[in-house]
């Protein structure tokens, strides 16, 4: 009676045990690939500092996701994309009025462009059910590649330049590679037969200079910060 007892419980566990397995992960195989669109709204953290205003660029280009598995309501994937990106930077001229205010100077003008290849790998969570409205967060590193760069003047008198202005205006960006960490949050409609429609909110923070920042070197500090707002369209290669 005893040996009984013993089996009967042991098979109740199990019983109750299989179920909380299975919720607690469910294997997923869908990939999909897809299109983004967006616009950014850059920085730059120098040091020394230059006043500036926010730039606007574009964002765009590939996404490719591929869903692992489901931790109870969480689904559990990962994301990599290849963005072009423009980031940089508009300086903010000032000067002090009659009544002692600090002004901006509109007649002057500084912005450099530059254009960056992009390659985020993100993990990607969302919670939600697998069809429907799903709130994600996506987070991982980040790596580019500088492709091109322009500078716009506007009344520079480039005889009386600051020490700073003359480490910037008409200088090349000496560091091509940039590198950092990149995250956000969204909302995904995901459908059977359309395909997953997505809105997104990022911030990518480079932890790589495009100045040199040794001792010997102007800047200690010269690093993106970019906000990305974007819309992407994926559909499903495998569900």
């Amino acid at each position: 009676m005893r040996i009984r007892k013993k089996l009967i419980a042991i098979l109740c566990c199990a019983g109750l045990t299989l179920p909380v397995s299975a919720q607690i992960e469910e294997m997923r195989q869908n990939f999909a690939v897809g299109v983004s669109g967006g616009v950014n709204l850059n920085s730059v953290s120098f040091s020394p500092t230059i006043n500036q205003n926010s730039q606007m660029g574009i964002t765009g280009g590939l996404t490719a996701r591929y869903i692992s598995e489901k931790y109870f309501a969480m689904i559990c994937g990962a994301q990599v994309e290849l963005n072009i990106s423009q980031r940089g930077w508009t300086e903010r001229f000032e000067y002090i009025d009659e009544q002692g205010n600090t002004v901006e100077d509109t007649s002057l003008g500084y912005s450099r462009k530059m254009t960056y290849i992009d390659i985020p790998f993100l993990a990607h969570l969302a919670f939600g059910k697998d069809y429907g409205a799903q709130f994600f967060l996506n987070l991982g590193p980040q790596i580019s590649f500088l492709i091109g760069e322009s500078e716009e003047m506007r009344n520079i008198d480039m005889n009386s330049l600051t020490d700073t202005q003359k480490e910037v205006y008409g200088n090349k960006i000496p560091n091509k590679f940039d590198y950092g960490i990149t995250g956000g949050a969204g909302l995904e409609l995901r459908t059977k037969k359309a395909g997953s429609f997505i809105v997104e909110g990022r911030y990518y923070f480079a932890l790589s200079d495009f100045y040199s920042t040794t001792k010997k070197d102007y800047f200690a500090r010269a690093a993106h910060g970019t906000i990305s707002v974007k819309l992407t369209y994926l559909f499903d290669l495998k569900k």
